[in-house]
């Protein structure tokens, strides 16, 4: 039988070579502005779009089945190339540019294809329409919901049992007869109280770690990252959704010292990841989706503080490093639909947003620029104490803690209960007590004698005991397995704190009204308003703990509308964020990612190394030589987690570089051709990667097949894969700066960049090796030795055994035996293992994996 050569592709009939994802924007989109091409090529134009979306859909399959991601074994994570993915993006529009332009120039367009037009230019603020009306939707049913279940535990209606106290007693200030408490025996209340905190506390912990363990904590960490490209699988989902909708009124009803705007940013997320999977369009890109969390982060500070512009600030200057104009405008109307439908829900009954919102009518004293400044310095005092100690109760927590994340949220919110009912300003939901503190004396009710002149310093005690108890119950509340924020506690931190400054400086007025530092008052009207200390001390806490400013600023601005007090604000943040640069960049937000070890760089710190990228590249890449590489050594390379993708060269001798393959689009391209074949592909088979030609026509993405001879099992057969080689990887020289690769990687997003010295592979680098580089750094500047906090740890956690123990013996001896809470030695050896256990959502997760270092 005479030789003969067969070529053929797998789905369709190979018309020409074609560059794959990224390189086809220089080569399709330069042909189609050159006037190349027809209206005969609109169905390629139409298959390539098909199958962009076919490549997108199967990367994420793949991610979610295999572990893919060198940043992380768990193949839930890993980090979106925006090179290739705004390529995708702009192919698209000239793809459907160029059919439009098609349709009308055979006449064929109608009525239904011009809707459809209009439609699909629509369709961004059609989404982010029912995304802003969802998010204020949740919002108004989360209020309520979170103000019956915080009173609740101190009492009940006798007119309707679903009535908060605010509800059953509406038009009175302290209290009416309709609102009745549990027992006519304090004790019994108290006892009473703890319980329901505890209760609460369990349901939410038990809720998150059975089904949905990303719900808990804040979640604005892990939207930075996710927004900045990082991918966490479920994170977003309608799952995280439901469960941090439910679970947040019950961890904020428990008492426990965490807040609910936190996670209203990342329920709102969530909201707009699930909406927007529902359209093609922003299913499909992901750069158009970041437009949308951007969006929705905006709108969930926007339904916390009741505050749409201060919503849009905050999501620019904390939450995205990548914010254009055309994601600010869609900020802002995803905010303002959310707001609105938060105002018109009205869930207060009053008009107001928020809880603690308040009206300020009077003006300052230039004198008070004095307390002022000292209310900003506990700002940054505050922000810098909590984020240092959190940090080391975050790291005990995930030594010890992670088998007992129930056992601690119930334990914590039961202490918190025994602890803060004594104190009249920890006792209520903080909420309401910030509402309580920013109010101003006179023409208001007055609560536990806050206004009284003659129980000044008992107030005084009082909130100075509320300030050091909260910033306690912080430290060590905030990062438990429930839904938690840490912007309400903070606030309600600074409100009191402020409040008894406030106090003092009554006080001191009226203990020296004559002197000439008050020579500004006016004799017919108050001087001091300890109010508007409470305000800018909740302003400074805030500003403190997240290191943001202009967007506080605005948020206080908008929820007092007092334009007299924009100038203190702005004195007592700036004055906060002076210190708070003292003891280092970034709010605990960004400690939080350096914490868990995600790939992220962040855009505010700035980086001197003084050192070539060659210093924190991989030199050991396993690179694909153009020819000779058999399908079974492809397959085999494919099987190792490692590699996100594959550097070609020439020959593997001289390593010259001539493109890239990532590692989804080879294992599509091989898998498409198992799939469709229906004869068997010989291991042996030849593989070419060789990259396309530049004067290659745009022809549908599918991997050619050439067998040489009858027998399409033999090592003869070629399989090209050339279609899916980008050409025009990212690469840059050695001596590069280090710090000009981390702006590349911020700026422009690739996930890899390759390093070539006169055209030769030198290795490649990551976002992952900069970041080793840079804690090295860090570390080899400022060495520290934590082997004392180590010990102070084990001696800890040797103490809380030891206590639980000898709890657990006396409940035992009490019970008669009937009721163990100390397991026996099979059952802990059996949970040491691990059996049995409620999982925690880390299990799937290689510590060493995820994080960078160990910390």
């Amino acid at each position: 039988m005479s030789s003969h050569t067969t070529s053929f592709s797998v789905a369709r009939p190979q018309l020409s070579r074609r560059p794959s994802v990224s390189s086809r924007l220089s080569f399709a989109v330069s042909t189609v502005e050159r006037g190349e091409g027809s209206g005969s090529n609109a169905p390629a134009e139409e298959q390539i779009e098909e199958e962009i979306a076919e490549i997108k859909r199967y990367e994420v399959c793949a991610s979610m089945n295999t572990p893919v991601d060198p940043y992380d074994k768990c193949s839930k994570r890993r980090y979106l190339d925006w090179v290739q993915d705004a390529a995708q993006e702009r192919l698209r529009r000239k793809a459907r540019r160029r059919t439009t332009a098609s349709a009308f120039d055979r006449g064929r367009t109608s009525w239904r294809y011009k809707l459809w037009e209009s439609y699909d230019a629509a369709q961004g603020w059609i989404v982010v329409t029912l995304i802003g009306a969802a998010i204020g939707l949740n919002a108004a049913l989360l209020s309520v919901i979170t103000e019956w279940l915080s009173d609740i535990k101190l009492g009940y209606c006798t007119t309707g049992f679903y009535l908060n106290e605010n509800f059953c007693c509406w038009g009175e200030d302290n209290g009416c007869d309709d609102w009745h408490r549990w027992t006519g025996f304090a004790p019994a209340n108290y006892v009473i109280y703890i319980m329901f905190a505890t209760i609460f506390a369990f349901i939410a912990a038990t809720l998150v770690k059975s089904f949905a363990p990303y719900a808990a904590g804040s979640g604005i960490s892990e939207i930075k990252c996710i927004i900045a490209g990082f991918v966490m699988k479920g994170f977003l989902g309608f799952r995280t959704l439901l469960i941090k909708s439910v679970a947040l009124p019950l961890a904020i009803g428990s008492g426990l010292s965490v807040g609910k705007e936190g996670p209203s940013v990342h329920y709102a997320v969530c909201t707009g990841n699930v909406i927007s999977r529902m359209f093609d369009k922003y299913k499909r890109n992901a750069s158009k989706t970041r437009e949308i969390l951007s969006a929705c982060a905006a709108a969930g500070v926007a339904v916390a503080f009741g505050s749409p512009i201060g919503g849009v600030l905050f999501s620019l200057e904390e939450m995205s490093n990548y914010f254009p104009l055309k994601t600010m405008w869609r900020s802002y109307f995803c905010a303002l639909v959310a707001t609105a439908v938060l105002a018109a829900m009205n869930p207060f009954r009053t008009g107001q947003l928020v809880m603690f919102q308040v009206k300020y009518d009077r003006s300052w004293h230039f004198f008070e620029t004095v307390p002022y400044i000292c209310i900003g310095i506990f700002g940054g005092l505050y922000g810098a104490f909590v984020i240092k100690w959190n940090l080391r109760v975050q790291a005990f927590r995930k030594k010890y803690l992670t088998k007992w994340a129930v056992l601690e949220a119930t334990l914590l919110a039961a202490g918190t209960a025994i602890i803060c009912y004594p104190n009249v300003f920890l006792r209520i939901e903080m909420t309401e007590s910030m509402e309580i503190l920013f109010l101003e004396c006179e023409g208001t009710e007055d609560y536990q004698g806050l206004c009284d002149q003659d129980r000044r310093w008992a107030n005084i005690i009082s909130l100075t005991l509320a300030t050091v108890i909260r910033i306690f119950l912080v430290i060590i509340s905030y990062g438990c397995k429930v839904p938690a924020g840490i912007f309400v506690p903070s606030m309600a931190i600074g409100a009191s704190f402020g409040r008894t400054v406030g106090i003092i400086m009554q006080s001191i007025y009226h203990a020296h009204p004559d002197s000439a530092f008050f020579a500004a008052c006016q004799p017919d009207e108050p001087c001091i308003t300890p109010g508007t200390y409470a305000f800018l001390g909740a302003a400074a806490a805030l500003s403190g703990i997240m290191h943001i400013t202009v967007s506080v600023v605005v948020i206080m601005f908008e929820l007092t509308g007092a334009l007299t007090y924009i100038l203190p604000t702005m004195i007592v943040v700036g004055v906060t964020k002076a210190v708070s640069d003292l003891f280092g960049k970034g709010g605990i937000a960004d400690r939080m990612i350096w914490f868990s070890g995600f790939p992220f760089l962040d855009n505010k710190e700035e980086h001197n190394f003084g050192v070539p990228v060659s210093a924190a590249m991989t030199n050991d890449v396993v690179a694909i030589p153009t020819h000779g590489m058999t399908l079974r050594s492809v397959e085999d390379l494919l099987k190792q987690p490692k590699y996100q993708g594959f550097p070609i060269v020439e020959n593997l001798t001289s390593r010259v570089l001539v493109g890239y393959i990532g590692r989804t689009e080879l294992r599509y391209a091989i898998d498409r051709i198992r799939r469709e074949r229906a004869i068997t592909m010989s291991p042996e088979a030849k593989c070419n990667f060789s990259p396309p030609a530049l004067n290659a026509v745009v022809t549908p993405m599918t991997p050619t097949v050439t067998i040489s001879n009858a027998d399409y099992t033999t090592s003869s057969t070629l399989v090209d894969f050339s279609r899916y080689v980008d050409a025009t990887p990212v690469t840059v020289h050695p001596r590069l700066p280090l710090e000009t690769a981390m702006e590349l990687f911020r700026k422009i997003g690739p996930r890899v960049i390759l390093i070539e010295h006169h055209g030769r592979l030198e290795g490649l680098v990551t976002v992952k090796d900069c970041l080793k580089y840079q804690f090295k750094a860090e570390a080899a500047e400022n060495p520290r030795d934590d082997h004392d906090f180590a010990e102070v740890q084990e001696k800890i956690w040797g103490f809380m055994k030891q206590a639980a123990g000898w709890v657990s013996d006396k409940v035992a001896s009490a019970s008669g035996g009937r009721i163990k809470l100390r397991g026996g030695a099979d059952e802990r050896a059996a949970l040491a293992r691990g059996n049995g256990q409620i999982m925690d959502g880390d299990e799937l997760v290689d510590d060493d994996g995820v994080e960078l270092e160990n910390r």
